[in-house]
């Protein structure tokens, strides 16, 4: 068991980011007699673990559901990690392929030179592209109507 300091130098988080964490049900401790937090050394992970899923954009209530899925009685082994490593790689290739085409529309708006903003796809919402909703609808993926 491991004093929330300890847990805190080891990954790099503040003391308060860690004790945040635990009011949101990412990890847990128990109290020693002396009323201090004791963490488990497998906490170490489930933190890296959720700085990672944060720096790839997902929230808590995700990261929460992901790591609900790890046993809460016994340290995660390898095989568990992976488990929850392959449910992240459906959707992060499909992160990866929206963000793609996202780059390769979104040059071709940038470097258009439009200034009139008769024609613009994405600031006039009067012309035909508001028909398909608000917001930048050809980077979205909707073609003008000819």
């Amino acid at each position: 068991m491991l004093p929330i300091g300890a847990v805190a130098e080891r990954t790099g988080l503040a003391v308060s980011a860690i004790r945040f964490y635990e009011e949101q049900g990412l990890v847990s401790s128990t109290r020693a007699e002396s009323g201090h937090r004791r963490f488990h050394r497998s906490t170490i992970r489930r933190l890296s673990f959720v700085r990672i899923c944060q720096k790839l954009g997902y929230s808590l209530d995700d990261i929460r559901s992901q790591l609900d899925s790890l046993p809460a009685a016994r340290t995660p082994t390898e095989s568990d990690w992976e488990r929850l490593a392959e449910r992240f790689t459906h959707d992060l290739d499909e992160r990866i392929a929206g963000l793609t085409a996202l780059r390769e529309r979104v040059a071709g708006c940038i470097g258009c030179g439009c200034l009139s903003l008769s024609h613009c796809n994405i600031y006039n919402v009067d012309d035909v592209a508001a028909e398909h909703g608000d917001g930048p609808r050809y980077l979205l993926g909707n073609r003008p109507s000819v």
